[in-house]
């Protein structure tokens, strides 16, 4: 779009957001217009954020409640009958209910928290904020976003109601166990709720994606062109082109499987045997579904991350009060690691019979990826170094973000590497991996966004006392759950097992096992302590009295205390300059609207 249509279509809309804001003058919204179907971006975010606040606590409950089995096999907790029923008998878990867990545990933090509540909530908020937007392109493509986010909510909870109990297959949901219902108890109706609740995932997150995309392209304010846009903005944008190009892959994987279930197919079925009874199925493959999965899969971990960079980029310059290093290297990257992400899926299929030499291909994509982020890395440090930091929940988070980042992601070249993988594959070193380098670092990304732009989300400040709490005890109990399960996982100790107390390999970590549990306890525990801080500050935390109080250079901090729907009472502000220009020409920060003096250094 040429710069002459691209202003042209900003004056239009900010012509009809006028007329909009007129009309609103003389129309007050209702409860269900504000606060239920609101068409608000802001609003939206909340709605998103909330939402996925609520899975958290949910998703996490489960994990407290298996690592319960594995710490304690042979203890009995009365108070878990009361709670599951037949599930836990006699204060026992049985297996069942143990692999049910497991699946949803993984399922809800995966999607719907560090999916739909992290990209849902902050390019919600931010993307119109931060380009100068007066809402999305479509705020009624993203009203239907969330909704489909709710309704696919309600059907995943539904199904852990059922009576034969919630899906069962890992969150992976690989065929052939979840592709027969008489495979086992939670291959029933279950599978069916979680594939339909993740079939109406995909459509909200396809929605949202265009719309964000649509919305960064075309609607940005004047003067602010592509290299003059925070880089959380440009993480959301290859956020959504990796979610746009890859959930349909994945949708189309589910709807196969569910015709295999019901409609009498073989996509993924052949030679199957059950209870000594031959199948008729002939001619599918398993090995199918892992790819159209995996295809999604592993964009899906840069779908989680990416966000969580960009935000940690910009609370690491605002909180450093030094320009971010390596802009350009950074937008670089990101775009490196969007085309990489593509390209890396077989590398979860090693041990599937994949082709040796094929899998050498896979490889050497597989640690080429580590450059673009080693990059980012090396910019974040370089960005702090000799910063005038400061130390706010926000910028903890941040840098905790950087070390788990590090740590976790140095072992991805251990599983990158076919020949490691093949000793190392289903075992607990891979959770160790993926759990620091995805879970732990997009919580954190997660986290420190919360902090910083609650001020803007709500008025207020969250309590800083609690949010230090949260960081420290967050962060040592992360290293303390994850970190000794890499040497569980050297000495070959499997995942998914039930009970380990019997194997007489295994047996020597069950003091270890025990530890992990009793930190995962305290540190769920932390975590309530956060929700309690973030519903509290909502409505009783310190009152916002300046616009800016970060003090930073970005074009949210130039509206409103509390926006309204369409974010600045006037003319969205024009841009003048990139976003990090912090302690530059003898002045703390110089904020994005401020024209370029003539005797100004570049930055």
């Amino acid at each position: 779009m040429s710069n002459e249509a691209t202003l042209h279509s900003q004056q239009e809309v900010m012509h009809g957001a006028h007329d909009h804001h007129d009309h609103e003058h003389h129309h007050e919204d209702n409860f269900i217009s504000k606060y239920v179907f609101s068409l608000d971006h802001k609003m939206i975010a909340k709605q998103f954020l909330i939402t996925g606040i609520v899975w958290a606590i949910i998703g996490a409950f489960f994990s407290v409640v298996f690592r319960l089995q594995l710490g304690f096999p042979d203890a009995t907790f009365p108070w878990l009958e009361s709670i599951m029923g037949h599930w836990a008998k006699g204060g026992r878990i049985s297996p069942e209910a143990y692999y049910a867990l497991v699946t949803m545990h993984g399922t809800i933090l995966v999607f719907f928290v560090l999916t739909a509540g992290l990209s849902g909530t902050f390019s919600n908020l931010l993307i119109p904020l931060q380009v100068g937007a007066r809402d999305m392109a479509s705020p009624f493509m993203n009203c239907l976003s969330y909704w489909f986010f709710f309704l696919a909510s309600l059907v995943m909870m539904a199904s852990l109601f059922v009576q034969t109990g919630p899906a069962s297959g890992g969150w992976t949901m690989y065929p052939p166990l979840s592709a027969l219902g008489d495979a086992s108890i939670g291959s029933k109706i279950g599978v069916d709720l979680w594939l339909t609740s993740m079939a109406l995932f995909v459509v909200s997150q396809l929605l949202g994606g265009l719309n964000y995309i649509s919305t960064l392209l075309n609607m940005r304010t004047k003067g602010m062109s592509m290299t003059k846009m925070p880089l959380t903005i440009w993480s959301f944008f290859f956020t959504a082109v990796l979610g746009v190009l890859s959930f349909p892959v994945l949708l189309s994987g589910f709807i196969l499987l569910l015709m295999d279930r019901h409609a009498g197919t073989s996509f993924y079925l052949s030679d199957i045997f059950i209870a000594g009874k031959a199948l008729a199925n002939e001619g599918g493959s398993a090995i199918l579904y892992q790819h159209l999965f995996w295809f999604l899969g592993h964009p899906e971990v840069y779908i989680i991350i990416l966000p969580a960079m960009g935000m940690v980029s910009e609370v690491l310059a605002v909180s450093s009060r030094k320009p971010i290093f390596g802009y350009l290297a950074m937008i670089g990257s990101l775009f490196a690691i969007c085309i990489l992400a593509f390209l890396v899926w077989a590398h979860h299929m090693f041990v599937t019979g994949l082709n040796p030499f094929l899998g050498a291909f896979f490889v050497l994509l597989t640690l080429l990826i580590a450059v673009p982020s080693a990059i980012k890395v090396f910019n974040w440090l370089t960005t702090i170094w000799k910063g005038n930091i400061r130390f706010t929940p926000a910028s903890l988070f941040s840098i905790g973000f950087v070390s788990t980042f590090i740590s976790g992601g140095l072992t991805g070249i251990w599983l990158g590497n076919s020949s490691i993988d093949i000793h190392l594959h289903d075992t607990y070193f891979v959770i160790a991996h993926f759990h620091i380098v995805m879970g732990v670092s997009a919580f954190f990304g997660m986290f420190a966004g919360i902090y910083h732009w609650f001020p803007k989300m709500y008025g207020r400040f969250m309590n800083n006392t609690i949010g230090y709490i949260h960081f420290w005890v967050t962060l040592i109990g992360a290293y303390l759950i994850f970190w000794p399960m890499h040497y569980e996982g050297m000495a070959g100790m499997p995942r998914r097992y039930f009970d380990y107390s019997s194997w007489t390999s295994f047996n020597q970590f069950g003091g270890l096992n025990q530890f992990i549990s009793i930190v995962v306890i305290l540190v769920f525990a932390t975590q309530l302590l956060f929700v309690f801080n973030f519903f509290y500050s909502i409505f009783k935390g310190r009152k916002l009295t300046e616009q800016n109080p970060w003090k930073a250079t970005s074009l949210e901090w130039t509206t409103p205390i509390n926006p309204g729907h369409g974010n600045w009472p006037g003319e969205i502000p024009e841009v003048h300059r990139w976003a990090y220009d912090y302690s530059k020409d003898g002045r703390d920060f110089i904020p994005q609207t401020e024209p370029i003096g003539p005797n100004e250094s570049a930055h």
